[in-house]
């Protein structure tokens, strides 16, 4: 596997064996995995000292859910995002990503500290390149079929890993169009958004074909439900899953990891490198 580097504010990575790992923290109410349990900010700022304390080389905030749920508006997202991101970027030395469809959050956390935008949308809205560009920030362009919160009960492809690999390119393309260097442009397939728990694994499988792509491959898989689906496992009972998981799409190309156990998922990727580096 070719090694390709990332850049990241202005830290700049070359991911041959190497896998960063992105600390998942939650600012919500309704997440499926936390529920809610860091949503206040003193718990959510010792959860971040958690992750880094165990490794993480990113932090991805997130103030609303991918999946349905309760709306949550413009001015409730910043409030919830802003304020996180600003306290991340006192105490932490570590790059800051927003998890975000929306430009004008993005915006304000770029302007926070956040130099990476996560957006589940494939971006969705018209503006958010442009921010992302005008900040400097590196993007994530994420698969999805319909649109985040959007229930997607039936998805169907006629060919879900070759479909997906077209829209990456078309994304990443858009991105590059707007001025973002390649550099800063990462791909994720998007696991179980718009997929069923079979489309998920059969994109998990090909990672190898979603990084000859060219730009480092996000894996979303961390407790996800195609995990639980495939194990008969409950959400808190899927860390062994999620770092078979990891295992795999490290194995076949993935360079960052977005995990919930960070200790684990570094311990995983740290392995994986050592075998890839033997003589």
């Amino acid at each position: 596997m070719p090694a390709v580097r990332l850049r990241l504010g202005e830290r700049s990575y070359e991911l041959g064996t190497r896998c960063l790992v992105m600390g998942v923290l939650n600012r919500t109410t309704d997440s499926f995995f936390d529920r809610g349990a860091y949503f206040a900010m003193d718990r959510f700022l010792h959860r971040a000292d958690q992750l880094v304390g165990e490794g993480a080389d990113i932090l991805d905030v997130g103030g609303v859910k991918a999946g349905p749920g309760p709306e949550v508006g413009v001015t409730e997202e910043l409030e919830r995002v802003v304020p996180a991101v600003a306290a991340l970027r006192e105490r932490f030395d570590v790059p800051l990503s927003v998890d975000t469809w929306r430009a004008a959050v993005a915006e304000a956390a770029f302007a926070a500290g956040a130099v990476v935008g996560n957006d589940i949308s494939g971006f969705a809205d018209p503006a958010y390149l442009d921010v992302a560009a005008d900040a400097g920030a590196s993007v994530v362009a994420t698969h999805i079929r319909l649109a985040p919160r959007v229930p997607d009960p039936e998805p169907a492809y006629a060919d879900v890993v070759g479909e997906v690999c077209e829209y990456l390119s078309e994304r990443a393309r858009w991105a590059e169009a707007k001025g973002i260097e390649g550099e800063r442009v990462v791909v994720d397939a998007g696991l179980d958004l718009g997929k069923t728990w079979e489309q998920s694994l059969l994109l998990l499988r090909a990672s190898d074909q979603l990084a000859a792509l060219g730009f480092p491959l996000l894996l979303s898989a961390s407790h996800k439900p195609f995990l639980g689906r495939l194990c008969d496992l409950a959400v808190e009972d899927r860390g062994w899953a999620s770092l078979a998981a990891a295992a795999l799409g490290v194995t076949r190309g993935a360079r960052i990891v977005r995990a919930h156990d960070v200790q684990g998922t570094r311990r995983v990727c740290a392995a994986i490198a050592a075998v890839l580096e033997a003589a």
